[in-house]
C-alpha cells in the first residue's frame, strides 16, 4: 500500500503560531487619541446641536413663508383641448385656451414662471437611462448601442435627434402671460434663456459641428412626439436651438417625484415690470399640446418670488426643527436619566 504524505503536525512537534508579531502596529499600542465622554461634554453636544437646528430651521420657515406665490391649475380649464389631445392623430392640429386671473397685491421683485406636472413618474429605471449623453454633446455616435431604444430610430433607419424617451416626452405647451391694465392687453415680457445651469448649457450639451443648424442635424429626424425639428425649438433666437435650448435642457433634468415643476420662464422688468408684477387682471394665452389625461395627470403655471434659500419650500426647514427638537429633547432626558442614577448611587452610599 503506498503511503501518503501527512500534512498534520506529529507529536513532539510545535504547532505553527497564528499570533501577530509583538511589535506596537500589530499589538496596537500605538499612540492614539481616544475621546472621554462625560456627562457635561455629552448633554452639551445635544443641547448646542438642538439651538443649531432649531435657529437654521425657524429662519429657513420664515424665509420659505415669505416667498409670494400663485398657482393655477389648467388642466380643467382646457378641457376641449385635453380631448382633441387623447387622440394621437389630432399631433397637428392647434388648440388654444385661455385662464383668467387676479393678482390682489404686487409681486415684487424678480418673477420666475415654472410648469407644474403631477403624476408623471419620471424616476422609472429605463426612463432615466433612455438617452444618449455622447449624442448631446454632439458627437456622431451609434446610437443602436445606446439605452435610446424603442426612440432611437425610425423602421426606414432614420436616427432620431434627440433620441430617448426622456427626449420623446418633452413637455411642449406654449403660455404667454398678458395684463389687463384698463382697457389695454400688455404682454409680460418673459425671458426664454438664462434659465438653465451654466454647467448644462457649457458643458453637459453641445450642437453639432457645423456651419449652420439645419446641416449639422442633416440625415435626422424628430422625435415621435415633437411637432417641430430640434434645430427649430426657437425660430427667434439662433442661439437657443439644438440641444442647448434651455427648455430641453431643464426637462432633460429629470424629477425624482411624481410631482414637479420645472423652470419655465422669468419676467423681463422693464416698462410696467420694471418692480415685478402689478396687482390687476391676468390672462394666460396656452397652446395646449401635452397630453395628460392618459395617465390622471394635471397640470399647473406657477408664478414665484425666490429668497436667499430658494422658492417655496419648507421641507428643508420642518426637518432642521425636528432635528433640532429631537436633540434637545433627548438632552432632556439624558439629564433627568442622570439625575436620577445619582439621587439613587448617593442613596446607597449613606447606607
Amino acid at each position: 500500500m503506498e503511503n501518503k504524505t501527512s500534512f498534520l503536525p506529529q507529536e513532539g512537534e510545535a504547532h505553527p503560531s497564528r499570533c501577530p508579531d509583538n511589535s506596537a502596529f500589530k499589538q496596537q499600542r500605538l499612540p492614539a487619541w481616544k475621546p472621554q465622554l462625560t456627562i457635561g461634554s455629552v448633554l452639551s453636544s445635544f443641547f448646542l446641536t438642538g439651538a443649531f437646528c432649531l435657529t437654521v430651521g425657524v429662519c429657513l420657515v420664515l424665509s420659505a413663508n415669505s416667498v409670494r406665490e400663485i398657482q393655477i391649475d389648467y388642466s380643467d380649464k382646457c378641457s376641449h383641448c385635453s380631448k382633441l389631445r387623447e387622440n394621437s392623430s389630432n399631433w397637428n392640429k392647434e388648440c388654444h385656451c385661455s385662464v383668467n386671473f387676479t393678482l390682489k397685491e404686487d409681486i415684487l421683485g424678480d418673477v420666475f414662471m415654472y410648469y407644474g406636472l403631477e403624476n408623471f413618474y419620471q424616476n422609472h429605471r429605463r426612463y432615466v437611462i433612455s438617452r444618449s449623453d455622447a449624442q448631446l454633446l454632439g458627437r456622431n455616435v451609434n446610437i443602436h448601442k445606446s439605452y435610446c431604444a424603442p426612440f432611437s430610430t425610425y423602421r426606414n433607419g432614420t436616427p432620431m435627434a434627440p433620441c430617448g424617451a426622456i427626449a420623446n416626452s418633452m413637455f411642449n405647451d406654449t403660455i404667454d402671460l398678458f395684463y389687463n391694465r384698463n382697457s389695454s392687453v400688455i404682454q409680460v415680457p418673459l425671458l426664454k434663456t438664462g434659465n438653465s445651469w451654466w454647467t448644462d448649457k457649457n458643458v453637459k450639451f453641445r450642437n453639432p459641428e457645423s456651419y449652420n443648424l439645419s446641416s449639422a442635424f442633416a440625415g435626422t429626424a424628430r422625435p415621435p412626439y415633437w411637432q417641430k425639428p430640434v434645430y427649430l425649438l426657437d425660430e427667434e433666437d439662433e442661439r437657443n436651438n439644438g440641444y442647448v435650448n434651455d427648455d430641453f435642457i431643464i426637462w432633460m433634468r429629470v424629477s425624482a417625484f411624481a410631482t414637479f415643476r420645472n423652470l419655465y420662464r422669468r419676467v423681463r422688468r422693464i416698462r410696467h415690470f420694471v418692480d415685478g408684477l402689478p396687482a390687476g387682471n391676468y390672462t394666460f394665452h396656452i397652446s395646449y399640446n401635452f397630453p395628460v389625461t392618459k395617465f390622471k395627470g394635471r397640470k399647473h403655471v406657477i408664478l414665484s418670488t425666490v429668497v436667499w434659500s430658494g422658492g417655496s419650500n419648507p421641507f428643508l426647514g420642518i426637518a432642521y426643527v425636528v432635528s433640532g427638537t429631537a436633540a434637545t429633547l433627548t438632552g432632556f432626558v439624558i439629564t433627568a436619566i442622570h439625575l436620577k442614577l445619582r439621587k439613587k448611587k448617593t442613596y446607597f452610599q449613606k447606607q
